[in-house]
C-alpha cells in the first residue's frame, strides 16, 4: 500500500511564507547569524522541542523525541546569507540589511525544516528522535566542521542525516537525487609569482611576471584536458589576476587565484600536483620564483546509496514518481553538507525552484534571486516524510 502524507493546510502554507519572508528581510553572513538563530530557536521552542544554542558558533539543534525507539535522524538547514546587495525593487520582503541578502535560498531551507518540525510536533506519527540541525557558515564551507568540532554528533547522535537545496532552472517542486557524488569538492589555489619590475620601455631589464602569469593561466587549461581521465569530472578555473604594475612600469609581483572542482580525493591530488608542477616549471623557465598554495575548502557531497533509496521513496510519496529524477547529472557546485556525509550516512536532495523565465528561475547568487514560496510545502512535507519513513511506528 502506497503511503501518501496528508497535504498541509492553507494556514500552514501561509506560516511557511511568513517565516521565510522574515528570514529574507533579516539576512546575516556566516557565523554572524545571531538574530537568525534567535528567530529559529524561538519558534522551535514554541513547538515544544528541546532547543540547544551556540553549537559551532551560532548553530542551533532542536530535538523531538516520540515513543521509545533509540533510532534517530538529522534534518539539516543552512542559515547564512551572502555579502551582496539585493536588487529587487518593489519586493516587499527585500533585505533590510544593506550589503547582505539571501541569494542562495537558505531562508527557504530554514522555513522548510521549521515546517517539518511543526508537522512532526503536531502529528507525532513516528517513533524515535529527530534532530533539526540549523547550520551556520555554509557558504564558505566552515560551519559543518565547526559544529562537528563542537561535538554535534556526540551530543546529538544520528543514524542518518538528510539535507536539500533549491535549484533554479529545475521545474518548481520537482526533485532530483543520485547515489554517489552529487556535488563537487571545491579547492582554492593561489599562485604568487615574483619577477623583477622595470621600465615598460626596457623590458629586457625586467622579468615580467604578467607575461609569465598569462602563460601559466593558459597552461593550466591542459590539466583537465590532458592529465585527468576523461571519465572523471574536473574543472580548473582561474578567477583573479592581479599585479603591482602601473601603466609605464612592469610589475614585480603577479598573483593568480581560482578554484578547482572534482569528486574524488585522487583527482584532487592530481590537480594539485600538476598545477604546482606547471606553475613552478614555467616560473623557473623564465627566471622568476613561484609560491603555490592549494587548500581544500569543501568536501565532495557523496550520497550513501541506502539513504538515497530512503530519500527517493520519501520524495515519491510527496510529489509522485513522475516529478522525481533519481539519477540526476552531478553538479559542479559545492555544499558544506558533504562534510557531514564523510562522518555519518545520509543523502542530499535537489528541489526545483522554477525554470528560467518563471518564478524562482533567477540563478543562485544573483542579486535579483528569490526563493520560490510555492516550493516551501513540498520541502516541509519531504523532510517530515523522511522522519516517518526512517522512524516508523511499529506494533
Amino acid at each position: 500500500m502506497t503511503h501518501h502524507p496528508a497535504a498541509p493546510s492553507a494556514d500552514f502554507e501561509q506560516q511557511l511564507v511568513r517565516w521565510r519572508h522574515h528570514l529574507h528581510r533579516h539576512p546575516e553572513t556566516g557565523f554572524n547569524e545571531v538574530d537568525t538563530a534567535d528567530y529559529v530557536a524561538r519558534h522551535l521552542s514554541a513547538l515544544g522541542l528541546s532547543v540547544h544554542r551556540g553549537i559551532g558558533g551560532t548553530g542551533v539543534v532542536a530535538s523531538l523525541t516520540v515513543g521509545h525507539s533509540a533510532r534517530s535522524i538529522g534534518l539539516r538547514a543552512d542559515m547564512d546569507a551572502l555579502a551582496m546587495g539585493e536588487a529587487a525593487p518593489g519586493r516587499a520582503h527585500a533585505s533590510q540589511n544593506a550589503g547582505c541578502m539571501h541569494a542562495c535560498g537558505h531562508d527557504g531551507h530554514m522555513a522548510m525544516v521549521l515546517g517539518a518540525a511543526q508537522l512532526l510536533a503536531e502529528r507525532r506519527d513516528f517513533d524515535g528522535t529527530v534532530h533539526f540541525i540549523f547550520q551556520p557558515a555554509e557558504e564558505h564551507g566552515k560551519g559543518a566542521a565547526a559544529m562537528m568540532a563542537d561535538g554535534l554528533f556526540q551530543r546529538f547522535p544520528v543514524d542518518e542525516i538528510y539535507g536539500a537545496h533549491n535549484i533554479p532552472g529545475m521545474p518548481a517542486g520537482h526533485m532530483a537525487i543520485r547515489s554517489g557524488g552529487i556535488m563537487a569538492s571545491e579547492d582554492n589555489f593561489v599562485i604568487e609569482i615574483t619577477g623583477r619590475g622595470g621600465h615598460a620601455a626596457r623590458p629586457h631589464m625586467a622579468i615580467d611576471p604578467l607575461v609569465i602569469g598569462a602563460e601559466i593561466v593558459l597552461a593550466l587549461q591542459t590539466v583537465v584536458a590532458r592529465s585527468v581521465d576523461p571519465s572523471q569530472p574536473a574543472v580548473v578555473s582561474c578567477t583573479e589576476f592581479t599585479t603591482d604594475g602601473i601603466r609605464n612600469a612592469l610589475p614585480t609581483h603577479a598573483t593568480i587565484k581560482g578554484d578547482t572542482r572534482s569528486y574524488s580525493p585522487e583527482v584532487q591530488a592530481l590537480l594539485a600536483k600538476r598545477m604546482r608542477e606547471i606553475s613552478e616549471g614555467i616560473c623557473a623557465a623564465h627566471g622568476a620564483s613561484c609560491r603555490f598554495t592549494y587548500t581544500h575548502e569543501f568536501a565532495p557531497t557523496v550520497n550513501w546509496p541506502a539513504c538515497v533509496e530512503v530519500a527517493t521513496a520519501a520524495a515519491q510519496a510527496v510529489i509522485g514518481a513522475e516529478r522525481l529524477d533519481s539519477n540526476v547529472t552531478p553538479m559542479m557546485i559545492s555544499e558544506d553538507f558533504g562534510a557531514f556525509l564523510q562522518v555519518v550516512p545520509g543523502a542530499f536532495m535537489f528541489i526545483g525552484n522554477g525554470e528560467a523565465g518563471t518564478p524562482g528561475g533567477v540563478p543562485l547568487h544573483n542579486a535579483a534571486y528569490d526563493f520560490n514560496d510555492a516550493v516551501l510545502p513540498v520541502g516541509a512535507r519531504y523532510f517530515a516524510e523522511l522522519a516517518r519513513a526512517r522512524l516508523p511506528i511499529t506494533a
